[in-house]
Formats: structure tokens, sequence, C-alpha cells
């Protein structure tokens, strides 16, 4: 029941979001478990609910439906996003364990970066000061999950104003390096990385630089 850890670098968004439905569609029983790392360019994901009334001016960034749970959100270059790839009938905890497993890995990886961050009740995700750090939204099909969290390190915080960020009105997202001036992507996908496994798995490997 290991994980293992890929870094895919920057890709386009609809080019992952297939791959991982396919690993998902296609794995077995014994297919391990798996964490991907990547960063997208700039596109807006709408999820399941599909309530457009939530993006306000995207400009000519794309959208592109999905079928996560959860609302709008935004994902581009300097947010870590991260997808589970997890087999939830070999594991001990279920969606909604493994929700609060994600977002405690996300605050205390946090708390090790000088960041005092939170959950909020009803509102997926994680919070610093009531302005949204990290964004949470999985698929459960035949108990596989995919899809995940992204979390805001160094990017341009200005597209996340042209919507209601997970259909949460006047919502204002955050972002790591304003509280760790000195932070880079590399270094969050090396620490954040390292809490996911201890709170989902203790025995996993990583293969790094994924073409």
């Amino acid at each position: 029941m290991t994980f293992k850890i890929k870094d895919f670098g920057r890709k386009d968004y609809v080019e992952i979001y297939n791959a991982m439905r396919n690993f998902s569609e296609n794995r077995n029983f014994y297919t391990d478990d798996e964490i991907w790392l990547v960063e997208h360019h700039s596109v807006y994901t709408l999820g399941l609910s599909k309530k457009t009334e939530h993006i306000i001016d995207v400009g000519d960034i794309p959208v592109v439906v999905t079928d996560r749970g959860g609302q709008v959100t935004y994902h581009g270059p300097g947010q870590l996003v991260i997808y589970l790839l997890i087999d939830l009938s070999r594991r001990s905890y279920k969606v909604k364990k493994l929700v609060s497993l994600i977002e405690a890995s996300v605050i205390e990886y946090l708390k090790e970066s000088g960041v005092n961050a939170e959950r909020k009740l009803d509102a997926p995700g994680v919070y610093v000061d009531n302005q949204k750090i990290a964004a949470l939204g999985l698929r459960v099909k035949k108990h596989r999950t995919y899809h995940g969290l992204a979390l805001n390190v160094d990017m341009d915080l200005t597209p996340f104003k042209g919507i209601n960020p997970c259909g949460i009105k006047g919502m204002v997202s955050t972002q790591l390096i304003d509280f760790k001036r000195d932070i880079t992507l590399n270094e969050v996908k090396q620490g954040l990385s390292k809490y996911l496994l201890r709170y989902l798995d203790q025995t996993s490997t990583i293969i790094s630089d994924v073409a």
C-alpha cells in the first residue's frame, strides 16, 4: 500500500486530467497508489455542480469543466497542485477522513514554515487569517480517488478576482510567499510531500522528474 510520488513539472491541465482519469480507470488491486506533483498553465476549473454564477470575469483564461467535487477554482504557475490517486478499499480511512488528513498535512507543513493556518467548518481547504491558501476537491469512483489539492506558493493571485473561489463570494486568496519570503516551489514540493506521507502512509517511494 505504498505511494509513488511523481513530479510532472509544468503541464497542461487537460493532459493531466485525462491521465489521472485513465490511471484510476485502468488500475487494479495491486497498483500502487500515487501522488502527482504538478504546476499548470493558467486555467479555471469548474466542479461537478457547474454553478457558472461563480464565474465573474475570466478574460481569455480557459474554463475547463471537470468531474471533481467543489465549485470553480484557478490554477496557474507558482501554485503547487497535488493529485492523490488512492484506492480507498485498501486504506483504513474513507473519503471524509482522507479530506481531514490532507488538510492536517497542509496545516502542519505551514506551521513548520512559520504560518498559522486553519480549517473552516463546511468549507474544505486551508485558510490563513480568513484568506484561502489551499483549495481541496476530490472525486471518488469505485473507491478510487483522484483530483486533490492546490497550494498557492508564489503566483499571480489576480485571476482569483475573476471568480468566487470555491463558490464563496468575497473570498480572498493568499499565498505562502507573502509569509515566507525565501520559499521556493521545489522546497514546498519536498516539505509538503513529507507531511502527506506521514499522514497517509509510512512506506513510500519517490519518482522525480516524470516527462
